[in-house]
């Protein structure tokens, strides 16, 4: 059996070295450590308070402001079934891909939102207003973002064909309730046509489902409506019964001049039934056009959505319009909003164009806190270290008086037995009271230049004193 023989020289184990984890306390201790010895205890302090009253501020900042986009917004429209009621829904449904809730309001109709509009006491956002509602009105809490369709007013009535307006002065009309863009249209239009209450003509203001039914069995001669405040069903039904006719404004241009905020309209031929040919010829309508009414402060995030659901539901073509001739920037009785100004201009900004409405709405929010807040606190960190630095300068610099004090008595006393040495005694004791002086490592050239002169002047004033064949005392450094 064969044995090993292994070399008698010792064997070491070398291990590997334990790496120490520092905790956060000992990295901190660690760190201020560092920078006390580099600038300074009174440095460091100032910009940590600094910078904690920074953040500290922009977190009461983010808790107080309110710049992120409100994630619910309140429409008041219109009756059930109106266009306006419809189109409330259709905004709504849009909205919710954004993750914007939107409660709708219902309404009497345009003049009715107007006043919701313009009560404080009233929660609401947005709503319809018909051009000509605003009258005598005080509306500067109000702004416009931009008119969104035609409304055209519709007159149905019944027996011998009508070519004027006039033509229904004595006889019973229906004008639609009290507060809708209807009533107030309808007895503008009839008072520049000579036909005023009191006139033997019956101006009626009932329930528009009663008004379409109340001519149906002949208890009224004629109907005033608009999609505001009553139901397109009813609208159809009307169009659709035999020996119901749709009044023809001859005169539309001529309407169109005399009332600004009205419009001249075309109903072609057969566009509401071509089956049937309704109507059966082209019918001159007049209407104004509809707006949406914001009050001020409206969040710019939301102002877009809005209008980008404005485009998304009246750009289509229809009967009255072209396409992508709504949404359009025009101003009427209500001034327009600086934000749909920008939005028509260059679309949605940025922040939203680019994140999720969410996301950019967080954005949205921090930096308009912490960019102000961050342009105040870089001047205040640049600063913090001059005025410290001044501050040791300043201790400093009070033995530079000294310095000169001495160098103007060794001029002016230069023949004065025993003053050199008298001076030379008291630059050693500046000296060594300058060398008691701790600064920062950071200000260190401030220190060692005031040193550096202290020699220069002990280097004149012991040549003074060699020249004198004076005793030259001990320089203290020796």
């Amino acid at each position: 059996m064969a044995v090993l023989d292994w070399p008698a020289c010792p064997i070491r184990l070398i291990l590997p070295r334990s790496r120490v984890v520092l905790s956060p306390r000992q990295l901190f201790k660690r760190l201020s450590g560092r920078l006390t010895a580099l600038f300074g205890r009174g440095l460091v302090l100032s910009m940590s308070s600094i910078l904690l009253g920074g953040v500290l501020l922009m977190l009461l900042g983010l808790w107080l402001t309110n710049a992120a986009a409100p994630t619910t917004l309140t429409i008041t429209s219109g009756p059930p079934g109106s266009v306006f009621q419809k189109t409330a829904v259709r905004y709504q449904q849009i909205l919710a891909r954004e993750g914007v809730k939107v409660k709708i309001l219902p309404s009497d109709g345009s003049l009715d939102n107007l006043h919701r509009l313009l009560d404080r006491r009233q929660t609401v956002d947005v709503g319809f207003v018909l051009g000509g509602e605003v009258a005598n009105a005080d509306t500067k809490s109000l702004m416009s973002l931009g008119s969104i369709s035609y409304q055209p007013l519709m007159v149905f009535y019944r027996g011998a064909v009508r070519p004027l307006l006039s033509d229904f002065k004595g006889q019973r009309l229906e004008i639609g309730e009290a507060g809708s863009g209807t009533h107030n249209l309808a007895l503008a239009l009839l008072k520049l046509n000579g036909i005023t209450p009191g006139d033997g003509t019956v101006l009626l203001d009932t329930v528009a489902g009663n008004a379409v039914k109340a001519l149906l069995d002949n208890q009224v001669d004629a109907l005033f409506v608009m999609g505001d405040s009553t139901s397109t069903d009813l609208l159809r039904q009307l169009l659709h019964t035999p020996d119901i006719h749709l009044f023809n404004f001859a005169q539309a241009d001529a309407y169109a001049r005399r009332v600004s905020y009205l419009n001249k309209l075309t109903l072609p031929r057969g566009g509401l039934d071509l089956g049937k040919d309704i109507p059966e010829t082209d019918t001159q309508l007049i209407g104004p056009t509809v707006e949406l009414i914001a009050r001020e402060g409206l969040h710019p995030a939301l102002s877009d959505l809005l209008l980008e659901a404005a485009r998304e539901v009246h750009g289509k073509p229809g009967l009255f319009k072209k396409a992508g001739e709504f949404p359009v920037l025009a101003e009427h009785e209500i001034r327009l909003s600086p934000d749909a100004h920008r939005y028509y201009a260059s679309g949605k900004s940025w922040l939203y164009r680019t994140f999720p409405f969410w996301l950019a709405g967080l954005v949205a929010r921090a930096l308009a806190v912490i960019l102000p807040l961050v342009l105040l606190l870089i001047p205040a960190l640049k600063v913090a270290p001059a005025i410290y630095r001044w501050r040791i300068q300043s201790g400093i610099n009070r033995w530079y008086r000294v310095l000169f004090d001495i160098e103007r008595e060794a001029v002016a006393q230069r023949t004065v037995p025993g003053k050199q040495q008298e001076l030379l005694h008291r630059l050693a004791h500046v000296d060594a009271t300058v060398s008691k002086i701790v600064v920062p490592a950071a200000f260190g050239d401030l220190l060692y230049e005031l040193r550096g002169h202290i020699d220069f002047v002990r280097s004149r004033l012991q040549a003074d004193a060699a020249s004198a064949d004076l005793p030259v005392p001990p320089d203290p450094a020796d």
